[in-house]
């Protein structure tokens, strides 16, 4: 791809009869009054990396130290795992300070959350991948960093250890000894100040972007939105089909989503105490900050291609109008996903009938229920292979940023 100007991507936007519609971002007012500190302050989002990580990482990065310490981290992968050996001395401390739950962490309701997880399994896989796997590619700063680092250019394995992520998130054991989500958090972390050290050394990313550094906390919550709040918001809607969930369930699967935040190194100002509070939040950093970019668009397509190349038992076209479904037309607009209103019709009487049948609501077997049951089946088992293989994908520190770039 060549270089990407604002101008260009405006132009892009101008094409699709999209800027008018898209809304203007608002200056940050959310008060942490409504956060898990609770101390009524504003403070901007955007303005805040993670300075107990970021000069660690570069230093190490600097230093050529990131290959030995990727290579430490193959045998680091469960909660209860001691610190690897071979590690240098800065990171072995820094890991001894964060590589626990907070404080505040409640264990009964992060069980709740696997639980619930565990049921709903289905529904969250099926939204993880074709609601918030491709929303992702519509926030701008994200589609952008994404495609402009290292793992922009093999997305198949990024993909991989995105579903790492998520499925380490859900797993029933996620934040036990035997579980490997606070490992993977930390791992994560790590990458994140790499990324931030690394992309603004490429020339390609600092033409399209309007950051100076990647990933604030403004961007983590981006992404938390764009997972939680979206799939809470989602399955709320689906009560009207049948699901069932209650009121303990909603806050646990919150409480989760915190836990996760704060693993992130965001600060607990910004995290939401409640899920009013997250939607509340998301009016600043999700809903106005969507956009076509044609970084985005690219990712898009191969993602959905990634998804295609798995026996979900239906068409391309089924699969992208279901990402229209569940994220809008709108949405399915900007990034150029064809239309096939046949399959449109399909899901939007056939989904709400097979959320009633599968929730033992309805005795009667909806039309197209084995095409339905294939399908999310189908997805659960690419998060479940973690997009490749039934192998654990490590999470790995990146050195470089996109090939060429």
């Amino acid at each position: 791809m060549q270089n990407l100007s604002r101008r260009s991507i405006l132009t892009l936007g101008a094409a699709l009869g999209l800027v008018a519609t898209t809304e203007a971002p608002k200056a940050w007012a959310w008060s942490s009054a409504g956060s898990i500190a609770a101390t009524d302050t504003v403070t901007d989002p955007w303005d805040v990396w993670d300075d107990a990580t970021d000069p660690l990482v570069a230093s190490l990065l600097d230093g050529n130290q990131i290959p030995a310490v990727n290579t430490a981290f193959l045998s680091w992968v469960n909660n209860g795992d001691p610190l690897p050996s071979g590690l240098p001395a800065q990171l072995t401390t820094y890991l001894r300070t964060y590589n626990k739950l907070p404080s505040w962490a409640d264990q009964a309701k992060l069980d709740l959350a696997a639980q619930f997880n565990k049921r709903m399994s289905m529904y969250l896989f099926l939204l993880y991948g074709l609601g918030s796997g491709i929303m992702s590619t519509v926030i701008p700063r994200e589609a952008r960093n994404v495609y402009w680092s290292e793992g922009g250019a093999g997305m198949q394995m990024r993909a991989a250890k995105t579903f790492t992520y998520g499925y380490d998130l859900s797993a029933m054991d996620a934040f036990k000894p035997t579980g490997h989500f606070v490992v993977t958090s930390n791992k994560t972390r790590l990458t994140h100040a790499a990324v931030r050290h690394l992309l603004p050394q490429s020339a390609q990313w600092r033409a399209v972007t309007d950051n100076p550094i990647p990933i604030s906390n403004g961007d983590i919550l981006i992404t938390f939105h764009s997972l939680g709040t979206y799939v809470h918001r989602k399955l709320l809607e689906w009560r009207s089909f049948g699901l069932r969930m209650s009121s303990a369930e909603e806050a646990a699967y919150l409480h989760m989503w915190q836990v996760a935040l704060h693993l992130l190194g965001v600060r607990d100002d910004f995290i939401p105490a409640s899920w009013a509070a997250a939607e509340e939040q998301s009016k600043y950093v999700l809903t106005p900050l969507l956009g076509p970019t044609p970084e985005g668009i690219d990712l898009a397509n191969i993602l959905l291609n990634l998804t295609s190349s798995v026996d979900l038992g239906v068409t391309k076209g089924f699969q992208r109008e279901f990402s229209r479904y569940v994220l809008s037309d709108k949405i399915g607009n900007w990034l150029q996903l064809p239309r096939d209103y046949v399959s449109r019709s399909l899901i939007e009487v056939g989904w709400p009938a097979y959320v009633l049948f599968r929730e033992g609501l309805s005795p009667i077997v909806p039309e197209g229920f084995s095409l339905f049951d294939q399908f999310i089946r189908g997805m659960a088992m690419l998060f479940l292979n973690n997009g490749t293989s039934t192998s654990y994908t490590p999470i790995t520190i990146p050195t470089g940023n996109r090939p060429g770039s």
